[in-house]
């Protein structure tokens, strides 16, 4: 029996660790132990028991409730949980996903133990430094033992930084492995959607019709915390709604809900407030959020996660960034980079609304990326 320990810190880790929950649960119970440990790096209303039972989610095993604080602090305290955990718990390995503090916190502590790193969502670059995310990709990276990359890009970009790709008998920091398994977020977005299906009434509640509605979110502190920004976003979500006859469903995370109050002018307030078809709405579930992407005409969104489940449910996305990830979205034409232009966001929206010759190749694997990822823990570790 081998022991990993399971590191999250924010909610669509949680949602991405379930995925692999069910598969040791269903079918590697007697050979690979799960300890799920949650940092608490992003304290959320959502995040009760409720959340967990809806989805039937593992609740997690160790909450280190670290809290809010600067990059520094937070990745010091979770650094110390972490190590102490290690020590106690004594894994075979320790696995993290994506890039938030959190997963450079974990990975730094667990390789200084000489502990291997497993890191899910490997690979991927924005090559914009910039962004704190991008550090902590990186940085990750370079101290894992095996690392599973979501798309063929991923593997590229570990390739250019020096990886060697060819697979070894067994794997170590020196000598990591590089896989392409596939995007564990498929393998849930296939397993939720049925479940929202029968438990989500978002669409009733709204009284929103399938292809009758824009799907809109907006939560980077780049577009919430910049007057300019902002405001451009909001413009151009208006003459959307004026060019289209669409509704607009925003649901409105907390940040932005307060950035809107503060740096809005009166004048876009007072165009919001008249317009009834743009719809701001409290801050949605994750079986809601899947019943919205689902049934929308399009999405927009500074999201990385829904600009991937925009593709998983074939609907075309514009992006509110500059760069993204997600890199083969925008190349095979289902997404285009929009940033916070308001001319380029309202053209690149009629140009996709418009559009008809979608296609969906496998760029995220075949939906079965955590039974791969269990199966290569155990041969490997």
């Amino acid at each position: 029996m081998k022991t990993i320990l399971t590191v999250i810190g924010a909610r669509p880790q949680i949602i991405k660790a379930s995925a692999l929950s069910r598969i040791i649960e269903t079918e590697f119970a007697s050979e690979l132990n799960q300890i799920l440990v949650h940092t608490g790096q992003h304290y959320d209303e959502n995040m009760s028991a409720v959340f967990f039972d809806e989805l039937g989610i593992p609740m997690a095993d160790f909450n280190l409730k670290v809290g809010s604080s600067s990059h520094a602090v937070q990745t010091a305290k979770i650094m110390e949980g972490i190590e102490a955990l290690i020590l106690s718990e004594k894994p075979d390995g320790v696995l993290v996903y994506g890039d938030t503090n959190s997963t450079i916190a974990a990975a730094l502590a667990a390789s200084k133990l000489e502990i291997p790193v497993v890191h899910v969502e490997a690979g991927l670059r924005s090559f914009n430094k910039s962004m704190p995310e991008e550090i902590n990709r990186i940085l990750c990276d370079h101290v894992s033992t095996l690392l599973f990359c979501p798309t063929q890009s991923g593997i590229d970009n570990l390739a250019n930084e020096g990886f060697d790709l060819e697979e070894k008998v067994s794997a170590t920091i020196d000598q990591p492995i590089v896989y392409a398994c596939g995007d564990i977020m498929y393998d849930n977005s296939l397993h939720f959607s049925s479940v929202s299906d029968s438990k989500s009434t978002i669409l009733a509640q709204l009284d929103l019709h399938e292809n009758g509605f824009v799907l809109v979110t907006i939560h980077r502190n780049a577009n919430t915390d910049d007057p300019s920004r902002l405001n451009s976003i909001f413009s151009a979500l208006l003459r959307l709604q004026e060019a289209t006859g669409l509704k607009i469903v925003l649901p409105l995370h907390p940040r932005t809900t307060k950035m809107m109050e503060q740096l809005l002018t009166d004048e876009l307030n007072a165009k919001l407030t008249k317009n009834n078809q743009v719809m701001l709405v409290p801050p949605a579930g994750f079986l809601d959020i899947i019943a919205l992407e689902k049934n929308a005409k399009l999405i927009v969104t500074d999201s990385g996660g829904l600009q991937k489940e925009a593709f998983f449910f074939q609907k075309p996305c514009v992006v509110l960034r500059p760069e993204t990830e997600w890199v083969e979205i925008v190349q095979n034409g289902n997404a285009i980079l929009a940033d916070a232009d308001e001319s380029r966001i309202l053209e690149a929206a009629l140009q996709l609304i418009e559009k008809t010759d979608f296609t969906y190749p496998t760029l995220f694997g075949d939906g079965h990326a955590a039974r791969f990822i269990a199966q290569k823990i155990l041969d490997k570790i």
